[in-house]
């Protein structure tokens, strides 16, 4: 943790009933996201660096543009909400297949754990 304190001052003969001296101090704080939290992302990472070789990205420009042909096509009766999950999930799948996911490293436990 990083402290900066600003100002300390004692104030003497406090009546309090004790022998003690009263001290006031500013304290600066810097407050700061836990790393092990911002590690912890449950959701799914597509390995995008694909996208650089020439046969893979134009795959994925045919599923994109096959996938907004078929958002044409949608009812507009119905539920909004199911629409948006199907939209999702289809979306996710296509990249899915193009794409695939991007594998994190199993970084080696400490030596103390």
């Amino acid at each position: 943790m990083a402290f900066g304190y600003t100002s300390c001052t004692k104030f003497w003969g406090a009546d309090c009933d004790t022998d003690h001296c009263l001290a006031v101090a500013k304290v600066r704080e810097r407050l700061a996201v836990s790393k092990l939290a911002a590690q912890n992302f449950d959701g799914e990472r597509f390995h995008l660096r694909k996208l650089n070789d020439l046969e893979v990205r134009k795959q994925y420009q045919i599923e994109i543009t096959n996938w907004f042909a078929a958002l044409e096509n949608l009812n507009d009766g119905e539920d909004i909400n199911r629409a948006w999950e199907n939209i999702k999930e289809n979306k996710k799948t296509s990249v899915k297949e193009c794409l695939g996911l991007h594998k994190l490293k199993q970084h080696k436990p400490w030596f103390d754990k």
